[in-house]
């Protein structure tokens, strides 16, 4: 089994070291670069090659959100992964929406960082539907109407299928229930999901979700 490639964003040495010595302690993950600063990271990527970049939101220099916006503007790079110390912080939002696959909190416990980073390198998203919930809540009052009007303009382009798997990833369903609800098979539903990455220029499923909330797709966001 290839191990994941983790690149570690982080301004504190100490919390370099402790994340280091954790995750370096699994086998199926190589830690194969560190950095202090957000600045730094493009230079990393381009010659250790990550899988996953755990990648620190606020750091003195060049922030995470700054890196991660550049990071996920290349083509073919790293899943990210934001290290941060809040649930529901309109920096963290802001890397979501670039691109990031999830957060995790520097307070959460090392089995669940390992079990974010596999998950992350596996190609899923880093967010229960309760994160995820308080997500959608926390940027429910930032230009609202501007988002509404743009995320409904973006969506015109999926046919009824595609808007049906789009609220359901919206609301935090995996794909075999989405197959359940939706009757359909669970390969079905991953065309489907492809085709809205593709339709929509976006990254993962948590762009679908943020958008389908952008929109007023999903329950209680009807009416704005």
């Amino acid at each position: 089994m290839t191990a994941i490639r983790l690149l570690l964003v982080d301004d504190d040495p100490l919390v370099r070291a402790g994340l280091s010595f954790m995750l370096g302690g699994a086998d199926d993950i190589e830690v194969v670069g560190e950095a202090a600063d957000g600045d730094e990271v493009e230079a990393l990527v381009d010659r250790t090659r990550p899988d996953v970049v755990l990648m620190d939101i606020r750091m003195p220099g060049t922030d995470g959100l700054t890196a991660t916006e550049r990071l996920r503007g290349r083509p073919d790079s790293p899943q990210v992964v934001v290290l941060t110390t809040f649930h529901a912080d309109e920096q963290v939002l802001r890397a979501l929406r670039a691109g990031a696959a999830g957060f995790v909190l520097k307070d959460t416990p090392p089995t669940e960082i390992i079990d974010a980073v596999r998950r992350v390198a596996a190609g899923d998203p880093v967010l229960s539907p309760t994160v995820t919930r308080q997500l959608m809540q926390h940027a429910a009052g930032t230009a609202a109407d501007t988002r509404h009007a743009r995320a409904r303009e973006r969506l015109a382009v999926l046919n009824d299928r595609e808007r049906e798997v789009a609220v359901a990833v919206g609301k935090g369903l995996a794909n075999a229930e989405i197959a359940a609800q939706l009757f359909m098979s669970v390969a079905t539903v991953k065309t489907h999901v492809s085709r809205i990455l593709a339709k929509l220029d976006l990254n993962n499923r948590v762009q679908i979700a943020l958008l389908a909330y952008d929109a007023g797709l999903l329950e209680g966001t009807e009416e704005r």
